[in-house]
C-alpha cells in the first residue's frame, strides 16, 4: 500500500474506493470528453456537481463545448427529512424551533447540495423563508476535497486532464467558493449590501434579512411572493408588459456591472420574482465583485472594439489575463483581429452577446489566458441573464440597453485619472532619486563581468535560425580567406617539400580554401534558388 493510500485510511477509505471505481467505471485513463465527464460528476455525488457548476462558469480554462455540457448539471437533491431540520434549528437557537416560529412548512421551496429552504411565519405574523445548512455538509466536502487532491495525484488525472482544466486550481476555486456559500453571514451580507444599494430604485427591491435569526447555518430573510419571472401567462394576465421588466431587469444589471461593480453572478429565472410591479432579486449566495480597474479596462476593451484598435484590444486582454504559457504575441493578434472584424460592421443591437463572449472566451482559452474570477463569473452572468431575458421577451436584446450606456462607457473619470497620474508621477520621482545608484551598481556588475541579460523573443525561432546561419558562413568566409593569406605567406619561403614549385603546404591551402570557397557558392546559389534558408 502506497503512502498516500495509507494517509486516507479510516473512515475516509471506503468513500475514496468509491471515487475511483467511479472513475475506473468511465476508463477516465483512455481520455475524456465533455459527457463523460458530467456524467463521472454526477455519480459522484452534490460536492461534484457542485464542482462542475463552477467549472462551468469558466469559458477561459474550459472550451465551450465542456462549458455547455456541464451546464446540464442539477443541484436538486433528495430533500432531508423534516425532522432533521426541527432539530438542526434546535441546536442553532438553543431552544425549540416553535418558541421563535408560529409554522414551518414541512414540503420544502428547494432543496439543494448545501442548504434546504422551507417556508415559515415567525411569532409576530411575519411570514418569511428559511434556509437551512445540511448537518455535516462542511466536513462531508471537506473530505471529499481531500480525497479529491489524493486521486489527482495517484491516478494522475493532472496529466490525463492537462489539456482540458488544471484540477488544483479548479479544486482549490470550488473550495474558496464553497466555504463562503455555507457562511449564511456572507450571504446575508450581499444581501443587504444589495438592498442598501438600490434602496432608491422604484423597481429592484431585495428582501429584508432577519438578522435576530440568522446564524452561521440558518438564514432567515422576508418571504417574497409574486410571480416567477419565466411565467409568462401569469404575467400577462396581471397586465404586466414584458418588454418593460426585461428593460428594467438589463438596464439595472448592466449598471451592476458598469457603475457599482457588485453584481448578481447567477441571474437565472428562479432568483428573479415579479412583486408589487418591482424586479425582486433574491439568493445573495454567488455574487461577482469588479474593481474600479478591471471596470476600466472593460470599458477600455469596448472602446477597442468601436475604434477597431486590435493592438487596444490585445493589451487588455493580456492586461487582465494571466498567461498560463508563452503565446505567440503575433498569431493571437492576428486572431484577435478576425474576431474583431466579425462584429466591427455590427451595431451593439444586432450583436449576439453570448455568442460573442463565449468565442472571446474561446480565444483565451486556446492561448492558456485565464481571466480573473470576476470577469469569468460576469461572462457566464451576462450569458444567463441573456437567456432569462430570451424568455421573458425575445424581442429585447441586452445590447439596446448596452447601447444606452455608451456615454458611460466613453467616458473618462478624470478624478481617477488624475489620481493615477499623482501617484505615478511621485513613483518616477523616486526612481529618479535612486536611478544614480542603480546605474553605479550596474556598471560595477559590467566591469566585474557578472552582468547577466536573459532574452525570450516570442516568435523569433525562424529569424534566429536564419541567423545562426548566417554567422556560420560568414565564419567559413573567414576560415577562406584566413587559409588564403597563410598559404600566400608560405608561397614566399622556400619550405620544403614542393608542388609544381610551391611549398607542398601552401599548395594545400590553396587547395582546401578553393573547396570550400566552391562548396559555399554551390549552397548560396542552388539553395537560394530553391527558396530555402541557407
Amino acid at each position: 500500500m502506497s503512502r498516500e493510500e495509507k494517509e486516507i485510511k479510516g473512515s475516509s477509505w471506503k468513500r475514496f474506493k468509491e471515487i475511483v471505481s467511479i472513475l475506473r467505471k468511465y476508463h477516465i485513463q483512455k481520455g475524456m470528453d465533455p459527457v463523460k465527464l458530467r456524467l463521472i460528476l454526477e455519480d459522484l455525488g452534490p460536492t461534484y456537481v457542485k464542482i462542475g457548476q463552477i467549472m462551468s462558469t469558466r469559458q477561459d480554462v474550459f472550451s465551450k463545448r465542456y462549458c455547455d455540457e456541464l451546464m446540464k448539471l442539477r443541484s436538486n437533491v433528495t430533500p432531508l427529512p423534516f425532522e432533521t431540520i426541527l432539530q438542526v434549528l434546535k441546536e442553532e437557537y438553543h431552544q425549540p424551533p416553535t418558541v421563535i416560529f408560529e409554522t414551518i412548512d414541512e414540503v420544502p421551496l428547494g432543496s439543494a447540495s448545501i442548504a434546504q429552504v422551507h417556508a415559515a411565519t415567525l411569532k409576530s405574523g411575519k411570514k418569511v423563508v428559511i434556509k437551512v445548512q445540511r448537518p455535516g455538509i462542511y466536513k462531508e466536502m471537506q473530505e471529499d476535497i481531500e480525497l479529491i487532491r489524493k486521486a489527482v495525484k495517484i491516478l494522475n488525472l493532472s496529466e490525463t486532464l492537462t489539456s482540458i482544466v488544471d484540477m488544483n486550481m479548479v479544486v482549490d476555486e470550488f473550495w474558496t467558493t464553497a466555504k463562503q456559500e455555507m457562511d449564511f453571514h456572507h450571504e446575508a451580507n450581499n444581501a443587504k449590501k444589495f438592498k442598501e444599494i438600490y434602496k432608491d430604485v422604484q423597481y429592484i427591491g431585495a428582501p429584508t434579512i432577519v438578522d435576530e435569526y440568522t446564524t452561521y447555518h440558518v438564514l432567515v430573510m422576508e418571504y417574497i411572493g409574486g410571480i416567477e419571472i419565466d411565467d409568462t401567462t401569469a404575467l400577462d394576465k396581471e397586465g404586466y408588459s414584458r418588454k418593460e421588466i426585461c428593460e428594467k431587469l438589463a438596464y439595472n444589471y448592466i449598471n451592476q456591472i458598469i457603475d457599482v461593480g457588485f453584481f448578481h453572478a447567477d441571474p437565472h429565472s428562479g432568483n428573479l420574482r415579479i412583486d408589487q410591479g418591482k424586479v425582486v432579486w433574491i439568493d445573495f449566495g454567488m455574487m461577482g465583485t469588479l474593481d474600479p480597474r478591471d471596470r476600466d479596462l472593460m470599458k477600455q476593451g469596448v472602446r477597442s472594439l468601436v475604434n477597431q484598435d486590435t493592438n487596444l484590444l490585445v493589451e487588455t486582454i493580456l492586461t487582465l489575463g494571466i498567461c498560463r504559457k508563452e503565446i505567440d504575441y503575433s498569431k493571437f493578434t492576428v486572431e484577435m483581429e478576425r474576431f474583431m472584424n466579425k462584429y466591427v460592421n455590427m451595431s451593439l443591437e444586432e450583436i449576439d452577446l453570448p455568442g460573442m463572449v463565449q468565442e472571446m472566451f474561446s480565444i483565451c482559452h486556446q492561448y492558456a489566458i485565464m481571466l480573473p474570477k470576476g470577469i469569468s463569473m460576469l461572462a457566464r452572468s451576462l450569458v444567463t441573464i441573456e437567456g432569462t431575458m430570451r424568455v421573458l421577451d425575445p424581442k429585447t436584446n441586452i445590447m439596446e440597453v448596452v447601447s444606452s450606456y455608451k456615454a458611460e462607457l466613453f467616458n473618462i473619470n478624470w478624478n481617477r485619472k488624475l489620481q493615477t497620474m499623482l501617484i505615478k508621477g511621485m513613483q518616477a520621482a523616486e526612481d529618479s532619486i535612486d536611478l544614480p545608484i542603480q546605474t553605479k551598481h550596474l556598471l560595477e556588475l559590467l566591469q566585474k563581468g557578472q552582468l547577466k541579460i536573459n532574452l525570450n523573443l516570442l516568435g523569433s525561432e525562424t529569424p534566429l535560425a536564419n541567423l545562426d546561419r548566417m554567422i556560420n558562413r560568414i565564419v567559413v568566409c573567414i576560415l577562406i580567406a584566413s587559409l588564403l593569406l597563410g598559404s600566400s605567406v608560405i608561397c614566399t619561403t622556400e619550405m620544403k617539400p614542393e608542388f609544381l614549385g610551391i611549398p607542398l603546404l601552401g599548395f594545400f591551402g590553396f587547395l582546401i580554401a578553393f573547396g570550400m570557397s566552391l562548396w559555399l557558392f554551390v549552397k548560396m546559389l542552388f539553395l537560394h534558388q530553391k527558396n530555402k534558408p541557407f
